[in-house]
């Protein structure tokens, strides 16, 4: 047995007993999950302050307009969403179509089913916000098939743990959708349109740019910021119509998509950077405390005279 085999047999043994207790949260019912997540909250908040100083630098260089009362107000609420969050994806594990349904609702869907009938690829702007692992249900609403009329993507990094990888995947495809590795998601949505196989695709784009990438850098939250332009390179190069998804927390294990094709002016550079930017703002404003506000955005300042640099 090779060193290899004998390292992945000790890391199967000491993620045995998470698979176990993943599974076992997973059969829980929503109230018992929720009553988990106040706990969660308690120690991620109060006893691990868990990124803390992280979420209190952004939240005080995003809206230096609100009070010290405000601002951790919007924190504690951050940290309670986020723990909502982690006991929601791992709920995905073991939840009917039915019920997913009934908690997460979309609006606006017949815009992407009627560029998919066409054949026409579709790009989906989203960000961390609310339970972003929800959204691949919208196979659930669309009247097109997953993997027969369509096929419903999102583009990913994969985990360098193995076992969380696997787990991550399977959750990620709990209703249907295929995730493609970013390093070479562009070529295989080329794949799939030289099948003759229609795509919607959900790009995550509110992190930094990825490297190589050309840096563009937009007014965002208070502060010069550097947004991702990958996305808009691709949904360029395949023609693809481009929505924005405006996500909304209607209550406790409650979420609402609100799918709205984004109309810019192509003829200009980065035009859909810059809009998919106004509307992000726009949806973290309405509820500041849906957004994942725990990642060092800002941690490298960038200035407009960045603009045209490579990430």
């Amino acid at each position: 047995m090779s060193d290899t085999d004998i390292k992945e047999r000790q890391a199967d043994w000491r993620h045995r007993p998470l698979g176990w207790i993943t599974a076992a949260m997973a059969r829980l019912p929503f109230w018992a999950l929720y009553g988990v997540a106040d706990m969660l909250f308690v120690v991620l908040y109060y006893l691990a302050g868990y990124r803390r100083k992280a979420v209190r630098s952004n939240l005080e260089g995003s809206f230096p307009e609100k009070s010290r009362k405000e601002l951790r107000s919007i924190e504690r609420s951050f940290y309670r969403n986020f723990a909502d969050y982690i006991v929601e994806t791992l709920k995905l594990l073991h939840v009917s179509d039915r019920e997913m349904r009934r908690r997460m609702t979309f609006s606006g869907v017949e815009v992407i089913d009627k560029a998919l009938a066409d054949g026409r690829p579709v790009v989906c702007y989203f960000a961390h916000i609310g339970n972003w692992e929800w959204a691949p249900s919208i196979t659930l609403w669309s009247r097109l098939k997953a993997g027969e009329d369509a096929e419903f993507c999102q583009i990913y990094r994969p985990l360098r743990d193995k076992w969380f990888d696997a787990l991550m995947l399977r959750i990620r495809g709990r209703f249907g959708a295929v995730s493609l590795p970013k390093r070479r998601s562009f070529l295989d949505l080329l794949r799939y349109r030289k099948e003759g196989m229609p795509t919607v695709t959900g790009f995550m784009s509110d992190q930094k740019p990825s490297h190589g990438d050309t840096i563009h850098v937009v007014s965002f939250l208070n502060r010069p910021t550097a947004i991702i332009t990958g996305t808009e390179t691709v949904c360029r190069r395949l023609d693809a119509l481009p929505v924005y998804w405006h996500m909304s927390k209607t209550g406790r294990g409650r979420y609402h998509i609100d799918v709205t094709p984004m109309e810019a002016d192509l003829s200009r550079e980065f035009a859909l950077t810059d809009l998919y930017a106004r509307l992000l703002e726009e949806n973290i404003r309405e509820n500041p405390a849906l957004w994942l506000w725990s990642h060092k955005r800002w941690k490298h300042p960038v200035t407009f005279e960045m603009n045209g640099q490579k990430a």
